[in-house]
């Protein structure tokens, strides 16, 4: 399945729509305005929370934390390196990794050895706006979730970035 997340660019805050590919309304994100570091929430349309992301503060490196239906689901840290951006994302469900140009939002990820996701800026032509093909029987927001965890250590800019 595919969704569509699209950053709203004149809002207060990190806001995202999340739409199916038939350009359905599937999920919202708001981030808290005013915060120590990223909080940000995934509602469904009823508007019940499905997950909270908070960035942990005072790490040399930026780590956040995927909390799903109130329990802490997955851990994601960037990792140091010189020439492309690293993670360890630990969940749940096992281990994942991210290949691929994650600067531009074009890669992919995996869960141990298989592909769990596509995440791809380059059929769009807006910038704030990218797709992610979710394969098999990933979860599709804990999958939407972490993509938004990449943007926000790579892309945001309303906080300090190492």
């Amino acid at each position: 399945m595919r969704y569509i997340v699209k950053q709203k660019i004149f809002a207060l805050g990190d806001n995202f729509t999340i739409r199916n590919e038939h350009g359905e309304e599937c999920y919202r994100v708001k981030g808290k305005v005013f915060s120590l570091g990223d909080k940000l929430r995934i509602y469904d349309m009823q508007g019940n929370e499905l997950v909270y992301i908070e960035q942990k503060l005072f790490r040399f490196l930026p780590e956040y934390s995927i909390y799903y239906l109130g329990n802490l689901y997955a851990t994601v840290k960037r990792e140091f390196s010189l020439f492309r951006p690293k993670f360890q994302i630990f969940g749940t469900h096992g281990q994942y990794r991210v290949e691929g140009n994650v600067w531009g939002m074009d890669f992919s990820i995996f869960r141990e050895n298989e592909l769990a996701a596509q995440v791809s800026k380059r059929w769009f032509s807006f910038s704030d706006t990218y797709g992610v093909d979710i394969i098999g029987d990933e979860d599709p927001v804990f999958m939407l979730a972490l993509v938004i965890v990449l943007d926000q250590v790579l892309h945001d800019n309303n906080h300090n970035r190492n």
